[in-house]
């Protein structure tokens, strides 16, 4: 866990707890001023003397993408479901919370569309938090998403001179509850494949990809990544094959591969006739769930000769999940040691990149 503040937090005490969320437009006219806002994120669009093009490049980008991008949304209903998903997420944590006698407010915080963070940081000045505590829904740490959504929380709190003890959940790629879950949907989703023996039934796991030059950087996300696709096959001991891939390049980069649509091509080409797509980065379903997987990917595989394709839905709001995010608001109250997670899949692999980018940092020995 990162701590800000070295106060002891109580648990009868005032408490706003802020979900980290991506946002997404909540109408069609609503596509376009989204996507400039997520391109005009420091995090995403970053390079030598950035700050001179970033609001014309991002209005540009915003500009050219949106008709396609409209398009997308008008196929699963006109908008994104991200708000309406996490408010149920919200709802179950708060009486969770509630059901453990934790005084708590479950406050959502958009990144990218309403209800976006100065919109949260401006309502915590006038209700009297004592403590905050600030919990991503991405279990998987990379500066381009929880750590995007911290530096504007930092932003937006100096800004306004939000001055309450607040502590950040930073990751949870392993939690026990989290990993429960998962196993849970998989094995759900594995009864829609009636018949088919395990050996011919291949898991592909996708995750939201990356620049290469992040991980470079030392970003933790693709060994985050991996250890929960470990974790996962472990407790599910499935017999079939499986891959981890990565979707939703945007731009000329080279991003973490291989692609999902890619896997999925050459697996039909080599005679795969059954996929279970399981989106292993995302808790929560929206365009890259609805549409890139469940319809974009899914014409591809059935077009090159793949006869069942099943996708897995998010966690959302099921209940072991629920337990994650409530056990992770708990662990603020105790004395516990800051989250090592990093620091210790490196070491299993010291061949890899060291995830200097870890908001904990890394042993001095190190």
């Amino acid at each position: 866990m990162l701590s800000t503040s070295n106060k002891i937090f109580m648990p009868h005490q005032k408490t706003a707890v802020i979900l980290f969320q991506l946002g997404g437009p909540d109408s069609l006219e609503a596509v376009e001023p989204f996507l400039y806002n997520l391109f005009m994120d420091p995090d995403i669009i970053n390079f030598p003397f950035a700050f001179l093009f970033r609001r014309p490049l991002a209005k540009l980008i915003s500009n050219r993408r949106a008709k396609k991008v409209r398009n997308n949304y008008t196929l699963i209903g006109g908008k994104s479901p991200l708000l309406d998903l996490t408010r149920q997420q919200a709802r179950a944590l708060g009486e969770r919370l509630h059901h453990k006698g934790i005084q708590a407010r479950v406050f959502i915080a958009m990144r990218y569309w309403h209800p976006m963070t100065n919109e949260v940081v401006k309502e915590l000045q006038s209700d009297g938090f004592q403590q905050v505590i600030l919990l991503p829904l991405y279990p998987q740490f990379s500066q381009a998403t929880t750590g995007s959504s911290i530096n504007e929380w930092n932003r937006q709190a100096k800004k306004q001179g939000l001055d309450i003890p607040t502590r950040t959940v930073c990751c949870y790629p392993n939690h026990p509850a989290f990993l429960d879950a998962l196993v849970e949907n998989i094995n759900k989703s594995l009864e829609k494949f009636s018949g088919v023996s395990p050996e011919s039934l291949d898991l592909v796991f996708s995750a939201h990809g990356v620049p290469v030059n992040y991980i470079q950087q030392g970003d933790p996300y693709q060994l985050q990544m991996e250890e929960t696709v470990r974790r996962v096959l472990e407790r599910g001991q499935w017999q079939s094959p499986h891959i981890l891939c990565y979707q939703s390049k945007v731009g000329p980069m080279q991003w973490l591969k291989p692609s999902l649509l890619e896997t999925v091509e050459r697996l039909a080409r080599n005679g795969r006739k059954h996929l279970l797509v399981i989106p292993i980065a995302f808790v929560t379903d929206h365009i890259e769930t609805l549409h890139e997987i469940n319809i974009e990917v899914r014409h591809q595989a059935m077009t090159h000769g793949v006869q069942q394709f099943e996708l897995m839905p998010a966690l959302n709001d099921h209940p072991k999940y629920i337990e994650c995010l409530a056990d992770l608001v708990s662990r603020q109250f105790t004395r516990e040691e800051e989250c090592k997670t990093c620091e210790q899949l490196w070491r299993q692999d010291r061949e890899r990149i060291k995830p200097k980018k870890c908001p904990h940092g890394l042993s001095k020995e190190l």
